[in-house]
Formats: structure tokens, C-alpha cells, sequence
């Protein structure tokens, strides 16, 4: 249905954005009106007409022309990209023989795997399904080194020609016509083009920040990479000696032809490293992170205490698929907000990862009320178990529903201006922000209880857990700078500058060392070739918002500690100042007049993290 929608949406969209009578009357308007007008229709003017500029509607017939012919390409070139990320996932699955081989994995993992298996054709009795990541969480749990590496090269080599699937020709292409795209419209490249209408402005601005973070983070990488080499090499010789002592003449999985640290053994020594300093994994820890029990009792229940929402399920409501749920969104005073949809568990013909949209965005022009939805990826449980998350499955959802909550609480004259329609690396802030309430006491314990007895969670093994967060923490901050990197590198080239689908892998190398980020250890979060979020999504030129916004959300996260977490006082100025405004006002206004901080305090990212 999309494959066939798309071109005429792309069409559709030409026709409105290069109608010249059409673009006259708006420009005609802000030549006009644009210093009479007042609030929300002020702003409005000057969105709309700087949209039609943006996409082109200055140019000469031409260039117009060639404008709308680059959309086209563009358009089938993304969704050709986002079509093909699924089928290669589904074909990178790795499938398993012995149960032997999954030594290391829980009997609900192992289940997992099981049903997973059976989802997916049975070529064999189990499988392990590829996630959207570089890195598979599972391989923290595998002992089987041999299965860690398959699992490893399966997720890395997704895309890149080694299998069935290539995305380089289809990317090169993109990164051409955008590139393109920029010099019709006058700037030197597509991140220039693209980062104006952004907090950060332009290319310079987004260089001084990640190399402000690539400096704090590389002593801490190197320091820490050091520490997991030393402790897997007293591993490997203690199982060795132990060998030796039994006069075992089988050999283990894990002691092979190179004992030297891959990045397929990264997270499982971390792991260890963890239980041995900690005492806990994340096994001891999955039991009280029951699905249900993390949306009712965890977000809807910060949600009620911080903004009054109250959420009622609704049965009567049609869905698009059976394991979806909606709920009414009912304001402190009992009136209907809105209508958010969940998705949570994966689909063999789902694209990967999380994410918010609208259905229907909020409007008090139009009286309409918002319908919001978030889709997640999880491994749904066995028919009548409970699905059991990770800690950082139950971030992504409080994450989401942070979306969630700027969609929910706009509340703005026009649904142009509503909701999650500001800035990329504005847009992160408010679903990084509502991940902070995913570990406050409070909060926590209310959802945090184990699937079996309800008891919650102990406070010996909540701080464990808790105090673990940053260990090793050099890794994510690493895996998600690299990538940003690869992302604004691609669009910083001009048309000649971009390399064939021949040299495309080289040049992610060389754009990574040049930088200082090319490590083996810490590949990029997504390599250049299933990189959905700039091929396929919104975030080209942009995945650095994560990170710019992540600032602003520790910012705030700072704000509401100091002046009381969970209380309606706080939650009710920021519900006022921030997420009611959607994009009504100047962004860096929005943040100051909440926080009192003229400009947001990068080292508060850098505590958060622990570095």
C-alpha cells in the first residue's frame, strides 16, 4: 500500500509546493501582513512561507522543474531503502541446531527463540532475530563464542553485498540527489540546506559540539576497553587452567584460535564484569519488568502524578492489528485529552525500532483532539506468560511516551504548529526528559514488581541496578557519536565527492578515522548501510539532535530534581511552557524561559553519563 501511495503523495506534494498562483498569495500575505500579525498566526505565516522557499518555490522554471523530478527520486529511493531493511533482517536471522548452543540465554530467551523459529519457517529448531542495532543485546548473555561472532557478522554485514541484500547503490543515489538538492537551492551542501531551520543553525555549530564530546569521551573509551581486554584474559585463563585440572581434551567454545578482545565479546565480558562487580544481571532484574505493569503502573502513573492525566482503556475502539491497545488520555478535571494506540511487540513484516506519531494531530482551529500512538519492537511472551523487558526496553517506552506527551498536551490554534512539529534537535528533548522519571524511587517502585508475587523489587538489587547505569558507559556515548559522524559526513559532500556503492564502506572508514572514531571495539550504533534513520527517516543531517537534545533533556531533568520530580506545580509549568507550545514560539525561548538557562549546559550530559 505504500509502495503505491508514496509516488502520489510525492506528486501531490510537488503540486502544492510549486503552484506558482498558489505560492503568490502566501508570499503576497508575509509581504503584507507578516508585520501586523500577532502569536500563533504570526509564527504560522512565517512557517508556511518558509517551507514553500525551503522546498523551492523561489527558483527559476528550470530548476523548479528539476526540483520536483529530485522529489521523485528521493521519494522511491527512501521507501525502496526502508523496504528492504525488514527483508534483510529477516534473512541475517541466525538460526540454531543444539539448544547446547544457547548456553548462557534464560529459559524465557531460549522460549523466545524457540518461537521465534517457528514464526519464521523452522529451518531449524531455534533462531536468533537481528535487531535494528549494530550491536544485538543478546550477545551479552551467549557463552557460545562462535554463536557470538555468527550472530555479530549476521547484523554488521546485513546490508553491505556479503548476502543477499545491498543498500549502498540505493544510498549513494540518495546522497547524490540530495546533495544535488542543496546546490539547486544555493548552499554549499545538503547539512547546510537542512540544518537552518534547526537550534544548531549550521555544520560549524554541530562540529564544536561533537568534538567537545569526542574529546571527554576517548580517554574514558580507551580506559575502559583496556579494563574488559584485562578481565577477559583472566577469564579465558582461569577456564583454560580449569580445562587443564579436569584433563578436558574438548575444547571450549570460548578459547579459539584468537583470545584478543572482538567486538562480538565486548558485551559479554561487560556483562560479566558487571554481575562480578555489581552481583546482579540483567536476568536477576528482567522478572519485575513486566510490560503491563511498566505502561499502568510506571508511565501512565508518572503521567498521572506530574500533569493529572488519567488513561482509560478503551475495547470498542478498531485497531490494525489484535495486540495493539488504546486508551482514552483524560485531563485532571475528567475531560477527554485524547486517544493513544500502543504497538509493542515485533512482526516479522514490521520495521524495526520505536517510535511516536498522530494519526491526527491536536488543533483548536479545527476542535480536534489528538490521536497519538507509539510502536516498539519487544519479543512478545508466550501465549499466558507476561512479556518481560529489559531495563532499556522500559526506558524506550517511558522514551516514547514522552512523544507521546508532546503530541498529547499541545495545545495550539493550528495543527501545523502542534505537537512534535519543532525542530530535530528540539524533538528528542521531551521523550529523553520523561526517561528520567523511569528511575525515580517513587515511580520505580510502583512498577517495578516482580511478574510472579508482585513484590517489588529489592532495594539492595534496585540500587545495584541503578548505580550500574553508567558502568562502562563510554560504549553508547561512543557507538552514537561514530554514527552521527557517518551521518553528517555523508551530507556535507557535494554531488562530485560522493563515492560509488564500490566505495562507500571505505569511505565510512576513512570518515571515521579521520575523526578519531574509527575503533573496532565501538563500531557506530548503525553503519552507513542499514541506517534508517537518514536513508529511510526523517534524520538526515540530523542524528546529532539525539545528543543536542539528550543536553537539553538533562537540563531539565536537573530543573525538576531541584524543584520536585513529581510534583503537579513543576509538571504544570512545564506542561504550560513547554509541551503545550509545539512550535509557536522560538525554541531556545521555550527551553530558557522554563530552565532560567540562556543556552543549554553541555556538561550536564557529560555528568549524566558519567564522564
Amino acid at each position: 500500500a505504500q509502495g503505491s501511495i508514496v509516488p502520489l503523495m510525492t506528486e501531490f506534494e510537488n503540486e502544492v509546493k510549486f503552484n506558482q498562483k498558489f505560492f503568490q498569495r502566501i508570499k503576497y500575505v508575509y509581504d503584507h501582513e507578516y508585520n501586523t500579525l500577532k502569536g500563533e498566526d504570526k509564527k504560522l505565516l512565517e512557517v508556511v512561507y518558509k517551507d514553500f522557499t525551503h522546498a523551492g518555490a523561489l527558483l527559476p522554471k528550470e530548476k523548479m522543474a528539476r526540483m520536483q523530478e529530485i522529489n521523485k527520486e528521493l521519494a522511491k529511493l527512501q521507501q525502496d531503502f526502508g523496504d528492504m531493511l525488514p527483508k534483510a533482517a529477516n534473512e541475517a536471522t541466525v538460526w540454531v541446531n543444539d539448544v547446547k548452543e544457547l548456553s548462557g540465554l534464560s529459559e524465557a530467551d531460549i522460549a523466545q527463540c524457540k518461537k521465534d523459529a517457528e514464526s519464521r519457517g523452522g529451518k531449524a529448531p531455534y533462531c536468533i532475530v537481528i535487531t535494528n542495532t549494530t550491536q544485538q543485546p543478546i550477545l551479552a548473555s551467549l557463552d557460545n563464542r562462535s554463536l557470538r561472532e555468527r550472530v555479530y557478522n549476521a547484523s554488521i554485514h546485513r546490508t553491505d553485498g556479503t548476502g543477499a541484500y545491498n543498500t549502498f547503490p540505493i544510498i549513494v543515489k540518495i546522497a547524490r540527489l540530495r546533495a544535488e538538492k542543496a546546490q539547486l537551492m544555493g548552499y554549499k551542501n545538503y547539512a547546510s540546506y537542512s540544518l537552518e531551520k534547526t537550534m544548531a543553525k549550521n555544520t560549524d555549530n554541530v562540529y564544536a559540539f561533537l568534538r567537545q564530546m569526542i574529546g571527554a569521551y576517548k580517554p574514558k573509551a580507551e580506559e575502559q576497553t583496556k579494563a574488559i581486554e584485562e578481565y577477559m584474559k583472566g577469564q579465558v585463563d582461569k577456564l583454560t587452567g580449569e580445562q587443564v585440572n579436569a584433563n578436558n581434551s574438548s575444547t571450549s567454545q570460548l578459547v579459539n584460535s584468537s583470545t584478543s578482545l572482538q567486538p562480538y565479546d565486548r558485551f559479554y565480558y561487560s556483562s560479566k564484569m558487571k554481575k562480578d562487580q555489581f552481583n546482579f544481571s540483567d536476568d536477576d532484574v528482567k522478572p519485575y519488568f513486566n510490560l503491563d505493569s511498566v505502561l499502568v503502573n510506571g508511565i501512565f502513573y508518572a503521567a498521572h502524578r506530574v500533569y493529572g492525566l488519567s488513561f482509560r482503556e478503551r475495547k470498542d475502539i478498531p485497531t490494525y492489528h489484535k495486540d495493539m491497545k488504546v486508551f482514552d488520555v483524560l485531563d485532571a478535571d475528567g475531560k477527554q485529552l485524547a486517544l493513544f494506540y500502543c504497538d509493542y511487540f515485533r512482526r516479522p513484516t514490521k520495521r524495526g525500532g520505536a517510535w511516536m506519531s498522530a494519526f491526527l494531530k491536536q488543533s483548536l482551529d479545527r476542535n480536534q483532539k489528538p490521536l497519538i500512538y507509539n510502536v516498539c519492537n519487544y519479543a512478545k511472551a508466550p501465549e499466558g506468560q507476561p512479556t518481560l523487558l529489559t531495563w532499556d526496553e522500559t526506558q524506550t517506552m517511558f522514551h516514547e511516551f514522552g512523544h507521546a506527551l508532546h503530541g498529547m498536551l499541545s495545545h495550539c490554534k493550528y495543527n501545523t504548529l502542534s505537537g512534535t512539529a519543532v525542530a530535530r534537535d528540539f524533538v528528542e528533548m521531551p521523550s529523553q526528559f520523561n526517561e528520567s522519571f523511569a528511575s525515580i524511587p517513587e515511580v520505580f517502585n510502583h512498577y517495578a514488581r516482580h511478574n510472579k508475587t508482585n513484590e517489588p523489587m529489592p532495594d539492595a538489587l534496585r540500587e545495584k541496578m541503578l548505580g550500574s547505569l553508567n558502568f562502562l558507559s563510554a560504549y553508547a556515548l561512543g557507538e552514537n557519536l561514530a554514527a552521527t559522524c557517518l551521518d553528517m559526513a555523508w551530507h556535507c559532500l557535494s554531488p562530485s565527492e560522493v563515492p560509488t556503492a564500490e566505495e562507500a564502506p571505505a569511505f565510512e572508514k576513512k570518515v571515521l578515522a579521520e575523526i578519531g572514531l574509527l575503533n573496532s571495539q565501538i563500531p557506530p550504533r548503525y553503519s552507513t548501510s542499514y541506517f534508517n534513520h537518514i536513508w529511510g527517516g526523517g534524520y538526515a543531517a540530523g542524528y546529532y539532535s539525539y545528543l543536542w537534545s539528550e543536553v537539553l533533556a538533562v537540563n531539565i531533568a536537573d530543573y525538576f530534581a531541584e524543584h520536585g520530580a513529581l510534583t503537579r506545580k513543576v509538571g504544570d509549568d512545564f506542561r504550560q511552557k513547554v509541551l503545550s507550545r509545539g512550535n509557536t514560539r522560538d525554541l531556545m525561548t521555550i527551553f530558557s524561559d522554563f530552565t532560567g538557562l540562556k543556552a543549554p549546559d553541555t556538561k550536564g550530559l557529560l555528568k549524566a553519563r558519567g564522564m
